[in-house]
């Protein structure tokens, strides 16, 4: 699933790619996969040109040369982004296509259609009235502190909550709590000031990583907890060793918290 950074890749890839060319056409597949009309989208969005981007959390905002008209991409489950010529065929799962005065189109990839296109005229608004909180990459200290403090469930689910800070899943969650020597089910109302000072870098230092290695997650360094999930090679070269605490080497414990499949250290992470 496209995470917070996953979709700041495609952002990336979308401003060095997509910026100052007029859309000519919007070609959709499946309607359903619009969050506005069709015909609206169209009117909007033919002779525009994109000018920017701004990401929040999980969402993706792409402003044009109009300031009210601003598409936000929602990437779902699955979602991804294709920059191709048009002589080229159009790329697999590519249901929505912005097709450009320069001869080459933007493939918006939907392959289980969880994902969505439509158009907001504020973002500021739309954050607003979807409950959607700052960033990730962006929150403060005293921000995070004060909305995490209001909590008195566990931290974990906190956390997952994107009124809180926008932008982190599951297993960023589990890896920001490992760094930061925090319980996954201490309560959020009892984080100390150094707690929450660990927790604030940790959510950096979990997203800067992230995004440097492009989300690949068997070029994260061997310090990190994501190799217990075995979604990808090992780095280390003892088969097992994913398995244990890079610190500390005791085994890693799995449970459920918040609904939600949890890896955390029992000797380092303690409630």
């Amino acid at each position: 699933m496209p995470e917070l950074p996953e979709v700041e890749i495609r952002r990336q890839y979308l401003e060095t790619s997509s910026l100052y060319q007029s859309v000519s056409h919007i070609e959709v597949e499946d309607k359903k996969l619009l969050t506005t009309d069709l015909a609206t989208l169209q009117q909007a969005l033919t002779g525009r040109q994109f000018t920017g981007t701004r990401r929040v959390g999980k969402n993706l905002f792409v402003f044009t040369d109009a300031p009210d008209v601003i598409v936000h991409m929602h990437f779902g489950m699955t979602g991804d982004l294709e920059y191709y010529h048009a002589t080229l065929d159009r790329p697999r799962f590519a249901r929505i296509v912005f097709e450009f005065t320069s001869g080459f189109n933007l493939g918006f990839l939907c392959p289980r259609k969880f994902e969505r296109v439509g158009l907001v005229t504020d973002v500021d608004a739309f954050l607003l009235r979807k409950k959607i909180g700052d960033d990730g990459l962006d929150i403060s200290l005293e921000t995070l502190s004060d909305r995490v403090r209001r909590k008195k469930a566990f931290i974990k689910p906190v956390l997952l909550d994107q009124s809180v800070v926008a932008g982190l899943g599951n297993w960023i969650v589990d890896e920001v709590l490992f760094q930061a020597l925090i319980h996954p089910e201490q309560r959020a109302d009892t984080l100390t000031d150094d707690q929450m000072a660990s927790l604030h870098i940790a959510i950096r230092l979990v997203l800067e990583t992230a995004i440097r290695y492009e989300a690949t997650y068997r070029d994260f360094p061997i310090g990190f907890l994501i190799h217990v999930r075995e979604w990808d090679d090992s780095p280390y070269d003892d088969v097992e060793a994913h398995k244990y605490c890079p610190r500390c080497k005791t085994r890693i414990e799995r449970s459920v918290v918040g609904g939600r499949t949890t890896f955390f250290c029992p000797k380092e992470q303690c409630v």
